[in-house]
């Protein structure tokens, strides 16, 4: 059972109607950060409207392969051999999921991690919403040094048993929530509520199957090192990619109505229903310079939802930038207009 911290607001009488009627507080470890990465244990904390813990799950997930960076989460492949595979689970987990925001420390993570295994499992998860503590701290203007998880804990005061344990964080993050949902509704904040759109395409790669187990090389110190996994980034989970030079200059900017032209600069935010790798790669293989950034020269954005706080979509209404969603993208993917010769 949680218990209220001496820093934890009260609970308002008065509770905005707009909030939520139930949360999901969710942890996954994995086998990396990479998209053909695994899950390796789910942990899920509900709780009702006004934060008070109701129930929580655990499980480990047999990855099928190398469980990657076994020194932050513990997790070897011996221990994971007997565990469910995630179709195994998928059921259990869902309803866990279901009808419920998912509450999540970067939750950008977490929410991709899950969508792809239940694309792999040929299944949806009953998700439609996601909020990021992360997103919430800054929204209620947290003094917090970083936005480290055990931060926000040490801010109401709870104390971490076992970090990099999907059951132990999920408690920590259901802890420290509780009193900032509080502190939301005591001051009417609006929650940084981000839709969740479940991938209907996406592509995987062979990887090395469980019992080939990575050797720990490499420096594993702050988080995932080592192994090929990269630097952890709290607040981004895809890795960069190397993208091939676009040959062709930018034409200006999109212009409703017409065709895009190669060489025109497109930036992408927020989920997409074809997994974003692919949508980039389909947009490069037409002739079009995919931006990691906005910034004037950006010919277009392509976001689901146009009414985010994404720094994107801010950008792209300073800058004039049109903006189109992932559909109307996809139409006009199918007739790019040839460069100009030079």
């Amino acid at each position: 059972m949680l218990e209220d911290r001496a820093t934890a607001a009260p609970s308002p009488t008065e509770w905005p109607t707009a909030y939520p009627e139930g949360y999901a507080v969710v942890d996954v470890e994995t086998t990396g950060l990479a998209r053909d990465d695994r899950i390796i244990s789910a942990a899920v904390y509900r709780l009702d409207a006004r934060g008070e813990v109701e129930d929580h799950w655990y499980t480990m997930v047999n990855p099928e392969r190398d469980p990657g960076p076994v020194w932050i989460h513990g997790l070897t492949s011996e221990a994971l051999e007997g565990a469910p595979l995630f179709p195994d689970i998928a059921e259990e987990f869902a309803a866990r999921l279901d009808g419920r925001v998912l509450v999540a420390h970067n939750a950008v993570f977490d929410w991709q991690m899950i969508a792809r295994e239940y694309a792999r499992a040929e299944r949806e998860a009953p998700v439609r919403q996601r909020l990021c503590t992360i997103a919430l701290s800054k929204e209620l203007g947290l003094p917090l040094p970083n936005h480290k998880l055990e931060s926000l804990a040490a801010h109401f005061g709870v104390v971490q048993q076992r970090a990099h344990h999907a059951l132990d964080d999920a408690r920590v993050l259901a802890e420290a929530f509780r009193p900032s949902l509080r502190a939301a509704a005591a001051g009417s904040v609006r929650l940084p509520l981000q839709e969740c759109r479940p991938l209907t395409e996406w592509r995987d790669t062979a990887t090395p199957r469980i019992g080939q187990q990575a050797s720990g090389g490499g420096s594993h110190s702050g988080g995932y090192g080592g192994g090929g996994y990269g630097s952890y980034r709290p607040t981004s989970w895809r890795p960069s990619r190397k993208r091939p030079a676009c040959p062709y200059p930018n034409p200006g900017r999109y212009e409703e109505g017409k065709r895009l032209k190669q060489g025109m600069r497109v930036a992408f935010s927020g989920d997409t229903s074809v997994e974003r790798d692919l949508l980039e790669d389909r947009a490069i293989e037409a002739g079009l310079h995919v931006a990691t950034s906005l910034s004037r020269l950006t010919s277009l954005l392509v976001t689901n939802d146009p009414d985010a706080g994404t720094s994107k979509v801010v950008k792209a209404r300073q800058y004039g930038t049109p903006v189109i969603d992932e559909a109307a993208f996809g139409q006009l993917l199918r007739d790019v207009e040839p460069a100009s010769e030079r």
